[in-house]
């Protein structure tokens, strides 16, 4: 669409007849009186003599631009800009000894660790299937054992993800295991509750270009808290005076199976894992406004992860707005350049003498 900004000014196109006449007259130039002019007009008009009302012509339609360039045009185009009402999730993973022990997921069997990757990877990007994805929300994740760490801040940048995935091991270090359950919680909630300052920083926006609708902390682990800082408790409070969301999976069943590394390659022993304490990660969850879930193989993990998206959605409102650009240049040129051929049209091919 095309606008004027300053349309009062098109009132000068009433001026222009006038302005031409003055002009035409001031052109007026002596002429020799003859009886009769009946001879001459026998003899016809030649092209030049057709054409001679070109030059006025070219003049009046520069004028026309002049006046058209001061009314300012603009071009709009209107633009459409999603604002998202996201939500921000902190998945908080176990990654202790006992996560290597196995799942049955898609008719293979994989360490509860790998199983817990792939299924959140999917519950992020989307499988074409149940889990649509989380294009439009900050997706960040804190693993733990013995100590708690960031594997991925909040981003929206979800590209990323798959390599921090992939450098998610289980630990190996005797003096570095442990379920540290409220300490992985508690730092999760640290960096939901900062949240809206790493989007400014990541982003560069203003602060109503994103809104985050709710924070969620997904904790998936298959044991008991049994060091750390924090407890299970006071880790809940925090989350829960921040106004998070936590999202407890206890992950059982499945065979107990320890893999072991001998001289001879790695080998599978039956063992038995340690007991989840689902009575703590209730409490979480019931402190937190969220949900208390349990899974027994890959597919019941899937299962919950499309409850969690059920639950969690974002919100897309969509800001029409009309983006202009000034062109009254282009009229200013397109004039000039009339002007310039008037110019050499009567200089030349309509010259006049006297």
């Amino acid at each position: 669409m095309i606008r004027f900004e300053s349309p009062w000014a098109l009132l000068l196109v009433l001026l222009l007849p006038l302005v031409l006449w003055l002009g035409a007259r001031r052109r007026r130039r002596a002429a020799v009186r003859f009886s009769s002019i009946a001879t001459a007009l026998q003899s016809g008009l030649s092209w030049r003599q057709r054409l001679g009302g070109l030059p006025a012509c070219l003049r009046f339609l520069a004028l026309l631009l002049i006046v058209l360039a001061l009314a300012r045009p603009q071009k709009g185009r209107e633009q459409v800009r999603d604002v998202s009402k996201g939500v921000a999730i902190m998945m908080v993973v176990d990654r202790s000894s006992s996560m290597q022990q196995e799942l049955s997921f898609r008719g293979s069997m994989q360490n509860r660790l790998e199983v817990v990757k792939q299924v959140f990877k999917e519950f992020v990007v989307g499988n074409g299937r149940a889990l649509k994805g989380r294009s439009h929300d900050l997706i960040g994740m804190v693993a733990f054992s013995r100590y708690a760490d960031t594997v991925c801040p909040l981003t929206l940048g979800h590209g990323a993800l798959e390599h921090f995935l992939a450098n998610v091991h289980i630990v190996n270090r005797r003096s570095e295991d442990g379920t540290a359950i409220g300490d992985g919680v508690a730092l999760a909630a640290a960096r939901l509750k900062t949240a809206e300052e790493t989007l400014a920083r990541q982003t560069g926006q203003t602060a109503d270009a994103y809104t985050i609708k709710s924070k969620v902390i997904v904790l998936l682990t298959d044991g008991e808290n049994n060091c750390g800082e924090h407890s299970p408790e006071a880790a809940a409070a925090l989350a829960a005076e921040w106004g998070i969301h936590i999202y407890a999976i206890a992950v059982s069943g499945g065979e107990a199976r320890t893999v072991v590394n001998t001289l001879l390659g790695a080998v599978k022993l039956p063992g038995f894992g340690p007991q989840v304490d689902t009575s703590t990660l209730e409490m979480m969850a019931a402190k937190t406004g969220g949900q208390f879930f349990k899974a027994d193989d890959g597919g019941s993990l899937e299962a919950v992860y499309q409850q969690i998206d059920r639950l969690e959605r974002s919100e897309i409102e969509s800001l029409r707005y009309v983006d202009y650009r000034e062109i009254y240049p282009l009229f200013v040129m397109a004039a000039l350049l009339l002007v310039v051929l008037e110019v050499l049209l009567r200089s030349t091919v309509f010259r006049r003498l006297p």
